[in-house]
């Protein structure tokens, strides 16, 4: 009886894919390894997850829904979350945050965490004039 022996890149549901994804506004790209036969969705719930697990800045959310994946190669249209990863011939993705996402979380936000975001700069005027108290008096 002669056994198949498969290949190491090869899995039981097809080839095996090191991706990077690049999110928008992050220091640098997620790798991680996916099935060429995985959906568009649930590479972008893996790189959201791997983000937040990471705890790259900025925060994203968790909600896939609000993010498009492109792939730089294949112009300038978001790929369907319906596709298949492998389908593009890629392995270099970039991940963005829907445009009217953004939007729709500031008009839903309180007013008290909108003040919440401005207080950093205000910590930060306090800093710097505290240090150059400190420096005049010597």
């Amino acid at each position: 009886m002669m056994l198949y022996k498969q290949k190491k890149n090869q899995g039981p549901k097809g080839n095996r894919l090191l991706i990077s994804v690049t999110v928008l506004g992050s220091a640098g790209p997620i790798r991680f390894v996916v099935n060429e036969e995985e959906l568009v969705a649930a590479v972008i719930d893996t790189a959201l997850k791997s983000y937040a697990r990471e705890g790259r800045l900025p925060v994203l959310g968790s909600n896939l829904n609000d993010f498009l994946l492109y792939c730089p190669s294949a112009g300038s249209d978001a790929l369907s979350p319906w596709e298949t990863i492998g389908s593009q011939g890629a392995r270099n993705f970039m991940l963005c945050k829907k445009p009217g996402t953004e939007k729709m979380e500031t008009d839903g936000k309180s007013a008290e965490s909108i003040t919440t975001r401005k207080s950093p700069g205000n910590w930060k005027a306090w800093f710097n004039k505290s240090l150059s108290l400190k420096i005049s008096s010597h």
